[in-house]
């Protein structure tokens, strides 16, 4: 079999539908059908059945197709990482990230990552802000997924992957947590948690010194990290504003909850 009719009976056998495998293939429905045609010419029998309303397999097909598949893959695979091994694509790929919501789309981007550089793995480190410019500066990580500003002058920064409102994260039993919103002048009412060891710039940008209408914003205690930070959210020390996401990551009878702040978006770049 030639490689174009084993993608093609593969691909049919997967969507059952000449239409959408001729999408697949780039080709017209009719160079499927000829090639289907063509196998089951050679084969001496049918490989599906074809009715006005469904495309199926017929028993000889489904055979075929669980001997074809396995071996088809290992040869995909095998170019792959010929193909790797000659672009450099071999080993670890090592990605931090700053904040916790991230995970889950740095796994999908890991997972999508992996399917076309099969000889590759993924790595993920969960790190603070400092800690991960430190980690690239000394090459311990390739990348970081973090919340700009980032105006670290050997530091290259790339597009925005995703924007989320800002919110203020208030225990559960807080009077702000009733609240669907907050505008940015409720900063002013209680003091604001803040990040240890983050830069000039992104203190600026997250834990400002005055409201939108000039009114004084207090400060109180500083942790390097999320779970810090939460702890002392569900101790009353006061909210962090930050992204909305941060709702999901903890749980307990002193939960935070984020009221979304009426401006602001924060992007994670």
């Amino acid at each position: 079999m030639e490689r174009y009719e084993i993608e093609t009976f593969l691909t049919l056998a997967d969507e059952l539908h000449f239409a959408r495998t001729a999408e697949r293939l780039r080709v017209s429905p009719g160079r499927v059908s000829q090639t289907v045609k063509a196998l089951e010419r050679r084969v001496g029998g049918p490989l599906f059945e074809r009715s006005s309303r469904r495309v199926t397999l017929t028993p000889v097909g489904r055979q075929l197709r669980e001997d074809l598949l396995p071996a088809y893959r290992q040869i995909q695979r095998a170019f792959a990482d010929a193909t790797a091994a000659h672009a450099g694509m071999l080993g670890a790929l090592r990605v931090g990230f700053t904040a916790p919501w991230s995970g889950e789309l740095l796994i999908k981007a890991g997972d999508a990552f992996t399917a076309h550089h099969p000889a590759c793995t993924v790595e993920l480190l969960d790190v603070t802000y400092n800690a991960a410019i430190a980690a690239l500066r000394n090459k311990q990580v390739d990348l970081v997924v973090a919340e700009p500003p980032v105006e670290e002058p050997d530091v290259v920064v790339g597009p925005v992957l995703f924007s989320e409102r800002r919110a203020l994260v208030v225990p559960s039993g807080h009077p702000l947590a009733r609240r669907a919103t907050v505008s940015q002048e409720a900063l002013a009412e209680l003091p604001l948690i803040t990040a240890a060891g983050v830069s000039k710039a992104f203190c600026a940008s997250f834990f400002p010194t005055r409201t939108p209408g000039g009114l004084p914003i207090g400060h109180g205690p500083a942790a390097s990290g999320w779970q810090g930070i939460l702890a002392l959210v569900g101790a009353g020390k006061g909210p962090p504003w930050r992204p909305s996401p941060p709702a999901r990551t903890a749980s307990g009878p002193t939960s935070p909850t984020c009221p979304s702040m009426t401006r602001g978006p924060s992007t994670t770049r």
